[in-house]
């Protein structure tokens, strides 16, 4: 694997030391240069990971465990503080790659805009890409203080890439006028609930290419305090959890998970929630050995 930009610390829990051998790889991105609230997130891959170390390997829902799954942990990209569009290119380099070698691509972030560099590698490799969105904010700004490329206008280039009629959105309860019309015309966006919806839409998404982008604020704060702009009224812990495994029936072709913020996470349980996230992620994907 191209390691010019990947920097190896402490892994995520039950991963394997074989990259050859490997289905999914996990990669870090601990980009936040965009961050427009609360920053924070570089640090997000680190502590779920550390979080992870707390969990067992077994998960109870869908009778798998890690030590049955052969996954492997790159560790977390060197990006250039501050330059938005070679950390970007860098991602889809690394994500090219790991796509190319017919992996699966797991993403830790780092800022929402991160799901455009890897999304832009997976469009190439599937043609037909459908875009999952589990998040409390639409982000589909064309520009956000005069910027294009931004964690609020992630959605948007996405839309550009793979046809606004490719992305569902989930869970979405904030937002400007302006994006709220767009989507009515252009996505496919459901308001607020995030399983229901999901549940209703999972027979027209069977057997299409399938990528699913996970802000953590698509939880309520209750639940997950730790993100940089935490929305009130957002779906329970048990109810993320759930929507992941009903993803797990999809063809899914690369994830991330982005937003957790340790510096507003006193308690842990925001990375805890994404380390378990992670963890059925990689159980409900990869094939047992």
């Amino acid at each position: 694997m191209m390691m010019e930009f990947i920097e190896k610390g402490s892994g995520f829990i039950g991963g394997t030391d074989d990259y050859e051998q490997a289905e999914v790889v996990l990669v870090g991105a601990p980009m936040d240069f965009t961050v427009s609230f609360r920053p924070g997130a570089r640090q997000g891959p680190q502590q779920v990971r550390q979080a992870s170390q707390g969990l067992e390997e077994y998960s109870i829902d869908l009778d798998r465990d890690l030590a049955e799954h052969c996954y492997y942990d790159a560790g977390d990209m060197v990006l250039p503080l501050g330059n938005v569009q070679e950390s970007l290119r860098r991602i889809s380099l690394i994500t090219g790659e790991i796509l190319r070698c017919g992996k699966f691509p797991l993403f830790l972030g780092g800022e929402h805009l991160i799901s455009y560099a890897v999304i832009r590698e997976a469009v190439k490799l599937h043609p037909g890409l459908v875009v999952i969105h589990l998040d409390a904010h639409a982000d589909l700004r064309d520009e956000y203080l005069g910027e294009r490329f931004s964690h609020a206008t992630v959605m948007r280039r996405v839309a550009e890439l793979i046809g606004g009629e490719n992305l569902y959105q989930f869970g979405i309860r904030s937002g400007a006028r302006d994006e709220f019309e767009f989507a009515r015309d252009r996505t496919n966006i459901y308001l607020k609930q995030v399983v229901k919806p999901l549940t209703e839409n999972l027979p027209r998404l069977k057997g299409k290419p399938v990528y699913v982008s996970l802000d953590i604020d698509v939880v309520d704060p209750a639940y997950a305090p730790g993100t940089g702009t935490a929305e009130p009224g957002g779906c329970t812990a048990g109810e993320i959890i759930q929507a992941v495994h009903l993803l797990g029936q999809l063809n899914l072709v690369g994830f991330d998970l982005v937003e957790v913020s340790p510096v507003y996470d006193h308690s842990q349980r925001t990375a805890l929630l994404a380390a378990k996230l992670v963890r059925e992620v990689i159980l409900s994907v990869g094939r047992v050995i």
